[in-house]
């Protein structure tokens, strides 16, 4: 990987583009530490210090930190995720909006277009939210409250919004997926801050030490394991058939087709629990009443009917992802077409009916991984980190973001550098 880096800055080109991404990435940490006006910061950071919530623990996470401080891009980039995934599924159920998706370049700009106002209602839906989760650190500044929830919710909202704009851009004209970027950024910067915290710690207590020691080797052996499964594939021999055209032999040679086991990445699980995390915020408006309570102890965040649904969405998306990325009948169709077989395997349908037959048996061992990832290591991260103030500075579904984007990155560097070279070789 670091060879890779080396490589990309010496082309200009990627150069550029890497120095771009580097230089919205820091726009939005700036924008991580600009405080929102009519909040009392300081007490809500001395009161997120010691919140248990779940779901305040987990939007802090993504958002980097902003959320705990109070600042603009606090939203981060949640409300965009919880947009693109409800248009996923519309797209599936609304004939007009499938066959939008269908007709080119032009019914995709529509559908992006689409997708940003959703995001931008869903980001006043989930500031309002904030709002009512914090109103008690609501300063009255403009003389009565009402006037700070208004500017906080337009500001919260602008500042989602631009962070949309932000993972646009680095998407467009940087290297690499912005969202993702964006929330790899925002889990590193909390896991370092958190860290140092938690080393603080250890004057006061030396037996500290020892649990961060713990933490920190947890968080090793989960990523040699998370980039163990996503390096496993399973390859699918073709064997290509010999053909005379004029005065030359084609084919007769073989190749294979790799499927690989956690080919959905990190996407299921963001999707579940940005799904999930949606009605939490929307039960926050009604804190205190016996539904929230209800909610919050028993289906919340954090409770066993939660990890239930948890579980069930990571399954549920990783076998939609999956189908979005692995088209069988496609494959099974260019095979025919190039005069391509699988030994054994008549062409056409039984193709695609084997390939699919295979696809599915490694998206279901795909999505058992990600729901152990997901919520299996996150007890051990709260027993370890519970003394030394790092329970919710890291998880398991956040070290599979930053594992799984540091590798889609690596990727993309290496695609990158390799169609320069052919340029260079055509030219």
């Amino acid at each position: 990987m670091w060879q890779t880096i080396v490589n990309a800055f010496r082309d200009k080109d990627i150069r550029k583009k890497i120095l771009i991404t580097f230089g919205l990435l820091l726009v939005f940490r700036i924008g991580c530490y600009i405080p929102l006006p009519g909040l009392d910061v300081a007490e809500l950071q001395a009161a997120s210090a010691s919140d248990t919530n779940d779901l305040i623990s987990v939007m802090n996470l993504i958002s980097g930190g902003s959320l705990q401080n109070g600042t603009l891009f606090a939203l981060g980039v949640l409300p965009y995720i919880n947009s693109f995934i409800i248009m996923q599924l519309l797209t599936l159920i609304i004939p007009p909006l499938d066959r939008l998706s269908k007709s080119g370049e032009e019914g995709r700009k529509k559908i992006t277009q689409i997708t940003r106002y959703v995001a931008i209602g869903l980001g006043i839906v989930q500031a309002i939210g904030i709002c009512v989760t914090y109103r008690q650190y609501v300063d009255t500044v403009w003389g009565t409250p009402w006037v700070s929830y208004i500017v906080i919710v337009l500001l919260l909202t602008a500042g989602s919004t631009f962070v949309m704009w932000l993972s646009e851009r680095i998407t467009e004209y940087g290297i690499g997926n912005g969202s993702s970027l964006i929330i790899f950024t925002g889990i590193i910067a909390t896991f370092g801050s958190s860290l140092i915290r938690a080393f603080n710690t250890v004057s006061d207590n030396t037996t500290n030490i020892w649990n961060i020691i713990g933490y920190l080797l947890v968080v090793v052996a989960l990523f040699a394991f998370i980039v163990f499964i996503d390096g496993a594939e399973r390859r699918v021999r073709v064997n290509y058939a010999k053909q005379v055209k004029g005065n030359k032999m084609y084919g007769g040679q073989s190749t294979v087709i790799p499927i690989k086991v956690n080919g959905s990445g990190v996407m299921p699980i963001i999707f579940a629990s940005s799904f999930l995390m949606f009605p939490s915020i929307i039960v926050s408006f009604f804190e205190g009443t016996e539904f929230a309570n209800f909610w919050n102890r028993y289906i919340g965040m954090g409770t066993a009917v939660y990890y239930v649904f948890l579980f069930l969405f990571i399954i549920f998306f990783a076998y939609f992802y999956a189908q979005i990325q692995f088209n069988p009948m496609d494959v099974a169709r260019n095979l025919q077409q190039y005069g391509g077989t699988i030994q054994g395997v008549r062409p056409g349908k039984p193709t695609s009916e084997y390939l699919a037959k295979i696809n599915n048996k490694l998206t279901f061992f795909g999505a058992l991984f990600l729901a152990f990832i997901a919520i299996i290591p996150t007890f051990a991260f709260n027993a370890l980190g519970q003394d030394i103030g790092m329970s919710s500075a890291f998880s398991a579904t956040g070290m599979l973001i930053v594992v799984s984007v540091a590798l889609e990155l690596d990727k993309q560097l290496e695609s990158q550098i390799m169609m320069k070279h052919y340029k260079g070789f055509l030219k």
